[in-house]
């Protein structure tokens, strides 16, 4: 028996990819799943928490740029929350979605 090992960048691609896919669940369903939405905005809050600490982090690998960038998308993914915790409607998921699926997509084409 084989073990697979998953690195951090597939750890993480699967990670917006949970995210993303329990916000379209609820997108979709809408909005009879809406009592879930506070719990799917938690995780991705958290987890984008966790990206935007890492990448303001001085001892980050990652270029200035794209550090910046997380931070910048980190931000927005708040920013929306919020606004879809005052006033919830299921098109402002979309853009949520869509940035953890696009991300997701960029760390698995990247090469280890």
């Amino acid at each position: 028996m084989t073990k697979t090992v998953e690195t951090p960048r597939e750890r993480e691609a699967a990670l917006l990819i949970k995210a993303a896919a329990s916000l379209q669940n609820i997108r979709d369903t809408w909005p009879q799943d809406f009592d879930q939405l506070s719990k799917a905005l938690t995780f991705n809050r958290k987890l984008w928490t966790i990206f935007m600490s890492s990448a303001a982090m001085e001892d980050s690998p990652l270029p200035h740029q794209t550090r910046q960038n997380i931070v910048n998308l980190g931000l927005f993914i708040l920013n929306q929350t919020r606004e879809l915790t005052m006033e919830p409607q299921p098109q402002k998921l979309d853009g949520i979605i869509n940035i953890n699926r696009q991300i997701a997509a960029g760390l698995r084409a990247m090469p280890a």
